[in-house]
């Protein structure tokens, strides 16, 4: 039997925490005098009593946590916290509509960083750091479900560094809340020295936090209806850049550098393809700028890594508006949308590491075509792969494409154009942010679009943020069996 009770007492933590998080932004308004205070004191409460209460009334002396408990929860936490998360939009002075705030809400939490708001020059200041905060959360509560949960769960071969790191973790990190505590003591490391870098590159305290929070947490939320490209700063460029890349690399072998291995993440072969392919696409795009003359070679540079580095990243950040930037570039963006970054960063995507895997196995198919006797073994990181593994990861490839297929095909039949609709689709499942085209794309926002689209772009995105399986596995009757 499924431990309900164990779910909803574990809910209640979390509602209570995302209460208490409320405070911060009703301190802000309080401070700064703005009456949206009450706002957030009010979502507060209710947020809080409704978690109280779930934990009084669930609260057991054993909690039953297994594989299909996981499952309910991964996808209940998250859709609770989009949905209680909204409230402030709802009733702030913005008073938008439901879907506008259940898809900012979940935009945020999902760190993918599509907006509705069209003035964020306006916004009350408590809504700019809740939304920075909703990112800034959903970031940390990726990372430690990648490490904790998901390869426990076999998605999408995530099985394979629950291998891979099995033999380390006695050494180094017995314990999976040493895990958890180490990630989590990190993340606001990285996150306090991303804001006063910003501060001393010339952001003001106030955007200095906030932008930290939706640097690391790969989520592209700004203060500015321009984004990045409003402060027009390139050490502010410099800094984004530096913890996007931070943001886009597992935490795990963080946490092991610190414990005496310096040189893990280089060793790391996923890192290094990662590295690897920013590089020669950034190489690619600002050669494609500098030779069609629409910049000199070091803006060239800057824009193109910039961009490049927010996109592949998932972060959805913008120093310029690459839909001008000529059609090879435009078609190579739509393509790096889903790229994503390392397995157990705060990146969505498809992921590097998958990609490797199905390079090793297209590598052994071909090798044994041209030797039908040899005995050929795909590899990742010096070791075999394990069994299942390029199963399962090519079966989410397939699922990633059925899903993005049938969103953009939803939203064609809402009467959104081509360009929208795929780019949109593409945006949603990757939790990328901005989309191409004038209505999505970086220059423009997701307000124009119809209610039933933004309801179908937030299913996108928490789709793809809790990796496809987690949450279709949901909709199968043998789940529900006994």
């Amino acid at each position: 039997m499924i431990s309900y009770q164990s779910v909803f007492f574990i809910l209640g933590i979390l509602l209570t925490t995302l209460g208490m998080m409320m405070c911060i932004p009703m301190v802000v308004d309080l401070f700064l005098q703005s009456p949206d205070w009450l706002v957030f004191m009010a979502s507060a409460g209710v947020s809080i009593f409704v978690g109280v209460a779930l934990i009084l009334t669930m609260r057991s002396e054993r909690i039953t946590f297994r594989a299909r408990e996981a499952f309910i929860l991964t996808t209940s936490s998250w859709l609770l916290i989009a949905l209680f998360g909204a409230l402030p939009f709802m009733f702030s002075e913005l008073r938008m509509s439901v879907a506008d705030a259940f898809f900012e809400s979940m935009s945020g939490i999902t760190t993918t960083g599509a907006t509705v708001i069209t003035t964020l020059t306006n916004a009350p200041p408590g809504i700019l750091i809740w939304r920075a905060l909703l990112q800034w959360l959903g970031g940390i509560g990726f990372i430690v479900m990648a490490i904790a949960v998901l390869p426990l769960l076999r998605v999408g071969g995530m099985q394979l560094f629950q291998t891979e790191s099995s033999d380390q973790s006695e050494k180094i990190m017995p314990r999976a809340t040493q895990i958890a505590g180490g990630t989590v003591a990190l993340y606001v490391g990285f996150s306090c020295i991303c804001a006063l870098l910003y501060w001393a590159a010339g952001m003001s305290g106030f955007d200095a936090i906030a932008h930290a929070m939706t640097t690391i947490a790969t989520g592209g939320f700004s203060t500015s209806d321009e984004s990045i490209r409003f402060f027009d700063n390139t050490a502010i460029d410099v800094v984004a850049i530096t913890f996007m890349l931070i943001g886009s690399l597992p935490f795990a072998l963080y946490l092991q550098a610190i414990r005496g291995r310096p040189l893990i993440l280089w060793h790391d072969s996923q890192v290094r393809w990662f590295l690897t392919f920013l590089v020669a696409t950034i190489t690619i795009i600002t050669a494609w700028l500098y030779l069609t003359g629409q910049y000199g070679f070091s803006n060239s540079v800057r824009y193109s890594a910039f961009n490049v580095i927010s996109i592949v990243t998932t972060t959805g950040y913008a120093s310029a508006n690459y839909d001008t930037w000529g059609a090879f570039a435009v078609g190579a963006f739509f393509f790096l949308m889903v790229v994503g970054g390392c397995s157990g960063s705060t990146t969505c995507g498809i992921k590097i590491f998958r990609f490797q895997v199905i390079y090793e196995t297209a590598r052994v198919q071909i090798s044994r075509l041209l030797s039908p006797h040899g005995v050929f073994v795909p590899r990742f990181n010096g070791k075999a792969l394990p069994e299942g593994v390029s199963e399962s990861v090519m079966s989410f490839f397939f699922v990633f494409a059925l899903s993005f297929s049938v969103l953009a095909l939803g939203l064609g039949f809402v009467g959104l154009d081509f360009v929208t609709a795929m780019s949109a689709a593409a945006s949603a499942i990757a939790c990328v942010g901005p989309g191409l085209g004038h209505i999505v794309g970086p220059a423009g926002t997701f307000a124009p679009l119809p209610d039933a689209a933004k309801y179908m772009l937030a299913a996108g995105m928490l789709l793809g943020r809790l990796e496809l399986f987690t949450v279709l596995v949901l909709f199968a009757p043998a789940f529900w069996r006994k």
